[in-house]
């Protein structure tokens, strides 16, 4: 059976089964979550933008996927529709850098470092175990996950691959 990689994008996610893997380009300050069921070798991606659903107020079509708070609960609910066991579920994660320097320290400019804090937060409250994570730094990232090698491939701006 050929392979296929299933594209996730911006403020988007997806699910796949091995041998097909999963990749999503361009994190900067977002976070690519994966949550993975390691003996269904399925697995979910999400590339989350923003920390908190609470910034879409009013907004009726809210995309689930582009908050960590949402996004994270979604995944989780659909993979273990599709068959996924609750028990077995584990993460990683990659991204969340502080693309730009700003001269003040308002909060409110960390958005990669606050996606990492709140993706943290909601994997922790759901119990699922963070495995690794390759967050931070100033550069940009392109990942991708194998369901069936548990790999996640990370490509960073002037760096060289890292496997987590």
């Amino acid at each position: 059976m050929s392979e296929t990689v299933i594209r996730v994008g911006i403020a988007d996610m997806k699910i796949v089964q091995a041998p097909n893997k999963i990749r999503t380009l361009g994190l900067g300050s977002c976070v690519g979550v994966i949550i993975y069921d390691p003996n269904k070798k399925m697995a979910g991606m999400a590339h989350i933008m923003l920390p908190d659903s609470s910034l879409a107020k009013g907004n009726k079509a809210m995309n689930v996927a582009k908050f960590a708070d949402t996004a994270i609960k979604a995944l989780t609910k659909e993979l273990i529709t599709l068959g996924a066991n609750r028990s077995n579920l584990k993460a990683k994660i990659s991204g969340g850098a502080q693309m730009f320097q700003f001269s003040s320290k308002n909060e409110q400019m960390r958005i990669g470092p606050r996606n990492v804090e709140a993706v943290k937060k909601e994997l922790q409250k759901l119990n699922i175990q963070l495995i690794s994570e390759d967050t931070g730094g100033n550069s940009g990232r392109t990942i991708e996950f194998n369901p069936d090698s548990l790999a996640l491939q990370i490509n960073t701006v002037y760096q060289d691959q890292v496997v987590i």
